[in-house]
C-alpha cells in the first residue's frame, strides 16, 4: 500500500504529488500488478485532500494505463514501471552516498542538483522524452521598456 505525503509548500498540484508518489512506487516495485490503491476515502482520511483531488489523480494514473477503476472493488494496478526494486544494491549504494553527501554539509537542494547534474550526463533528455507533468523552463520576458526611457 503507498502512504502518499503530501507537500502543500512545494507548489506542485496535490493531484500531481500522488500521481508522481504512485509512479515512483511502481518503479520501486513497492506496487505491482494486481495491488490495490488505497481508496479515495483513505487517502482523503491521511491526508486531509479534497475527495475529488484523489480521483482527478487516479483518472491520470487511469489514462497513463497504469491502473483501472473497478466499479464496487477499487484502484487495481495493471502494470509497474521500470526495474528498480525498492532492495536493489544500487539503492544500497545510494543511501550511503546520501549520507555522506549529508555529512560533508551539502543541503537537500544541493544534493538534487548534484544528482541531475549527473544524471543529465548519463541520461541525456531528448524533446521527444521529455516529461509530461515536468514545467518548461521559463524564458526571460525582454523588456518592453524603450532604452534610455527611465519609466
Amino acid at each position: 500500500m503507498v502512504d502518499y505525503r503530501i507537500d502543500r509548500r512545494s507548489g506542485v498540484a496535490t493531484y500531481v504529488q500522488i500521481v508522481q508518489q504512485t509512479k515512483q512506487a511502481l518503479r520501486l516495485g513497492l506496487l505491482a500488478p494486481g495491488d490495490r490503491l488505497p481508496t479515495a476515502r483513505e487517502v482523503v482520511e491521511a491526508t486531509a485532500v479534497n475527495p475529488n483531488t484523489v480521483l482527478k489523480a487516479y483518472r491520470e494514473l487511469e489514462r497513463e494505463g497504469l491502473v483501472e477503476a473497478r466499479r464496487g472493488l477499487g484502484t487495481f494496478v495493471r502494470r509497474s514501471l521500470g526495474a528498480a526494486p525498492a532492495d536493489s544494491p544500487l539503492r544500497a549504494e545510494l543511501e550511503d552516498w546520501a549520507s555522506r553527501a549529508r555529512a560533508a554539509g551539502l543541503e537537500r537542494e544541493d544534493v538534487a542538483a548534484l544528482f541531475t547534474a549527473v544524471l543529465e550526463t548519463h541520461y541525456p533528455a531528448r524533446a521527444s522524452e521529455a516529461a509530461p507533468d515536468a514545467a518548461p523552463a521559463p524564458h526571460p520576458v525582454p523588456s518592453k521598456t524603450p532604452q534610455g526611457d527611465p519609466s
